[in-house]
């Protein structure tokens, strides 16, 4: 018998949930043991509903092709079997939000890459390597929903990853002002080129509730927990435009800080090198050994070069210099979908099992 701790994934049809299954193959301490999706698909092998839609680089696993998938609205029935849930359901957010709430009701851990619940009080939103602190909101949380083991933990908007590290960095220079503009790849709309032909050579100036989210979250990140609750930063001011480009992974943000200390480019420099966390710490499977790297070239870091760094887990920055109206300005790049979705979700499972909040059940 396996001592690997049992998974569902729900929406396992999608792009995140297929990288969800795409990570979790060969996981030292997770393994897919039930698949749910929408009704439609219920009853299907994973590999008869998924079909021609796989997106991953890599084939499908051999040890979900034949999966029968569940319906993701009979909670009792998918979590039965299963000590945790990987959630990237597609529905309304209010739908989300209930039915998170259901399975986390029948004492099944659920950790989340939807946005539906990272604004719930007593919910963490969590870049393990950042403010892993927020998991002690969950025993708060827990005394809400009356539960022993039941929680809900989320992960942060993909597109934030790729400035927020380098801030978190060099917190002790005390950035108070920041504009940020995100370049996003299609991949964090849940499409490829195919399902989108005309994104190719194409650039469009909107993305429905990322500038909001991309100016906002990082402020929750850096909360303090008060009265059991999590209360945002108020010490920062962030400003953001977010833009979709032909790319198909990986987010880009050109970044404008100004400091109230006047750190010089090498402190800053050394700041993003040396950064890390209890990730790093506990050796967490999916956690990077340098969660972010400086590039020193000009022309760096580039999508093609430079998106899986650390395995798509970490963040690259570069461009580091002074400005004429802002103390400093850089660019970053994170892999949407690994470190920005489904691996972000699945360290932070990680992190959690290794703190205590999942075991078996």
């Amino acid at each position: 018998m396996s001592d690997k701790l049992k998974v569902a994934v729900l929406g396992g049809t999608g792009m995140v949930g297929q990288r969800f299954i795409s990570i979790l193959e060969n996981h030292p301490w997770f393994e897919v043991k039930t698949i749910a999706a929408s009704p439609r698909s219920a009853g299907q092998t994973y590999e008869e509903s998924v079909g021609n839609r796989w997106k991953m680089e890599n084939p499908m696993p051999d040890s979900v092709k034949n999966i029968v998938i569940k319906d993701v609205t009979d909670v009792n029935a998918v979590s039965e079997d299963v000590d945790f849930v990987l959630s990237a359901v597609n529905m309304s957010k209010d739908e989300i939000k209930a039915i998170e709430e259901e399975y986390a009701k029948t004492e099944t851990p659920v950790v989340s890459n939807n946005s539906a619940h990272r604004w719930t009080p007593d919910v963490p939103m969590i870049i393990p390597e950042i403010n892993p602190e927020h998991m002690d909101v969950i025993e708060f949380q827990k005394k809400r929903l009356g539960t022993r083991k039941g929680f809900i933990a989320v992960k942060p908007n993909c597109s934030i990853q790729s400035y927020t590290p380098a801030l978190t960095a060099w917190k002790e220079f005390e950035p108070y002002e920041v504009v940020a503009t995100t370049y996003q790849a299609i991949s964090g709309a849940g499409k490829n080129f195919n399902e989108w032909p005309e994104m190719v050579g194409n650039v469009i100036p909107f993305i429905s509730g990322e500038e909001e989210k991309s100016e906002k979250e990082p402020l929750r990140i850096w909360g303090r927990i008060e009265n059991g609750v999590i209360v945002p930063a108020d010490d920062v001011k962030i400003t953001c435009q977010c833009i979709r480009i032909p790319v198909l992974y990986g987010h880009t943000a050109a970044t404008f800080v100004k400091f109230k200390k006047n750190p010089t480019k090498e402190q800053l420099i050394e700041k993003l090198e040396s950064f890390s966390g209890r990730p790093q710490e506990l050796k967490l499977p999916s956690a990077p050994k340098q969660f972010i790297q400086y590039m020193q070239d000009d022309n760096r870091p580039q999508v093609t070069l430079d998106v899986n760094y650390e395995g798509g887990m970490g963040v690259s920055i570069g461009r580091l210099r002074e400005d004429s109206i802002y103390d400093w300005k850089f660019v970053g790049l994170s892999h949407n979908t690994l470190r920005g979705a489904a691996g972000g979700a699945v360290e932070c499972a990680e992190l959690l099992k290794a703190c205590g909040y999942i075991d078996k059940k």
